[in-house]
């Protein structure tokens, strides 16, 4: 397989969608990031490619209510999903996030791969579970990013990803975990070099 490097620098915004049948073809790769509201999602994707704005980041967690596609090349798409969990809205708005991620997910063929994103000190609460589970049921790969891993101590981080590490060996899947601080930008060659193994088959 080519040995590709991608400038994660020149992704740019393409289009926010309600639900799978406003995206673009399904074509390429997309790579989806997925997480619990407060996990810090735009913020991780801000800091890989190096924007600021890029994704939209809130004082508010689950301000991600839409599909938010990036183009980092053509056929090469960065996906920032609905984050899950907690956020202050209705029960049926809720409902509806749910539904237009679990059918992105299940519906999408071009999706490559999926970067799950948790708090280091707040790490596989039910949903990044069921979230890995399903990833691992529709043989996809996954990398479990502990996100705020500055919040640590180098010996804190280690525990816990020495910890998650063995906690996600039942789940038997090509599952990769990694400490990453946006602030920091520990962990941000790690994910960017996943990133361009999971779209090197573009390049083929």
């Amino acid at each position: 397989m080519t040995e590709i490097k991608l400038n994660y620098h020149k992704t740019h915004f393409l289009i926010s969608a309600p639900d799978i049948r406003h995206l673009p073809e399904d074509t390429g790769i997309e790579i989806a990031f997925a997480g619990r509201s407060n996990a810090g999602k735009s913020t991780a994707l801000n800091a890989l490619t190096n924007q600021k704005n890029l994704a939209r980041t809130s004082k508010t967690p689950g301000r991600t209510q839409l599909i938010n596609l990036f183009e980092v090349e053509p056929q090469c798409k960065l996906v920032d999903l609905p984050g899950y969990g907690y956020a202050a809205v209705p029960e049926q708005m809720k409902l509806k996030w749910q539904q237009s991620l679990g059918e992105y997910l299940q519906k999408r063929e071009c999706l490559g791969g999926v970067v799950i994103l948790m708090d280091i000190r707040h790490p596989l609460k039910d949903l990044d579970q069921q979230m890995i589970e399903w990833a691992v049921s529709a043989s996809l790969p996954v990398l479990l990013l502990l996100t705020k891993a500055d919040k640590l101590s180098q010996s804190e981080r280690n525990k816990q990803l020495k910890m998650v590490r063995e906690a996600i060996l039942p789940f038997q899947g090509d599952v990769q975990v990694e400490a990453y601080s946006a602030l920091k930008r520990i962990g941000l060659d790690k994910l960017a070099s996943k990133l361009d193994a999971w779209f090197s088959p573009n390049f083929t």
